[in-house]
């Protein structure tokens, strides 16, 4: 496992690769470019390639040898057993209709763990930062979880995944009756936005399904340094590549996962 002082190089790297593909983001924001689609309803704008390559092109100069997991390109083999997990543009449907959510988001794995995360919101010029054992940051400031102890009065949010037309049962079951059970329940579109609003407080619960890695690896990260909590619906156990994930405060977890399991039941 890397020290501090190598973790600290690869997040600033991290940050600047970030930055440079926020950057492009940020420009061609109104202008994606050329959409095309990778299923019914799952599109792709050309903005994707771009921060994608940016992000790229920049890891690898620091990191030759390194491993990349990456929405576009896929898993780039190298000799090196670590590897950075990446998606260039979280929220690629809402950007391409100019709805203003979505990010940057980047992972370091190191044996089998997630050691550093960044997300960058380039519209709101939003840092989330993290590395394991270091807590969590938003631009330079420390960052926790909200102090919600009721699912009553808790706010939520939620997804939904690109195969919800050929697979219409797909947590419709699990919103209806959380939207009865909490606050109020949102939908934004971006995974690893949601964990980190989590993580700041903004949410205090997030559930998904029919998520890859490069949605939860960063954000994960960034809420469990926040002081939050991530598992399964179904059990405490994690994984990046496990498809689903139930994320919050940590006060609240129980009485969300016991709601997802009465509604699987009930509904």
């Amino acid at each position: 496992m890397p020290d501090d002082t190598e973790l600290v190089k690869v997040q600033s790297v991290m940050i600047k690769a970030a930055k440079r593909a926020g950057n492009i983001v940020r420009k061609n924001w109104g202008n994606a470019g050329k959409i095309g689609y990778k299923g019914r309803i799952d599109l792709v704008t050309e903005t994707d390639f771009l921060s994608e390559k940016a992000i790229l092109d920049t890891l690898i100069s620091y990191y030759p040898e390194s491993q990349i997991l990456s929405e576009e390109a896929g898993l780039q083999n190298r000799t090196g057993k670590n590897r950075f997990i990446i998606d260039p543009l979280d929220g690629t449907t809402n950007y391409a209709h100019a709805y203003p959510c979505f990010c940057v988001s980047i992972a370091f794995e190191k044996e089998g763990k997630i050691m550093c995360a960044v997300v960058y919101e380039p519209l709101l010029d939003e840092m989330y930062t993290a590395i394991a054992g270091r807590g969590a940051y938003l631009n330079s400031k420390p960052i926790s979880v909200s102090a919600a102890q009721d699912l009553d009065k808790s706010l939520l949010v939620t997804g939904f995944p690109y195969d919800i037309r050929d697979n219409t049962g797909h947590n419709f079951k699990y919103f209806n009756h959380l939207l009865l059970k909490a606050q109020s329940v949102r939908r934004d579109g971006s995974a690893a936005i949601d964990l980190c609003y989590v993580a700041a407080g903004r949410y205090d619960g997030f559930w998904e399904l029919g998520l890859a890695a490069w949605d939860v690896a960063a954000g994960g990260l960034i809420l469990t340094e926040a002081g939050g909590m991530v598992s399964y619906i179904s059990d405490d156990k994690f994984s990046i590549e496990g498809k689903q994930i139930l994320a919050t405060n940590g006060f609240i977890h129980e009485q969300l996962r016991s709601q997802l399991h009465i509604a699987e039941k009930n509904l």
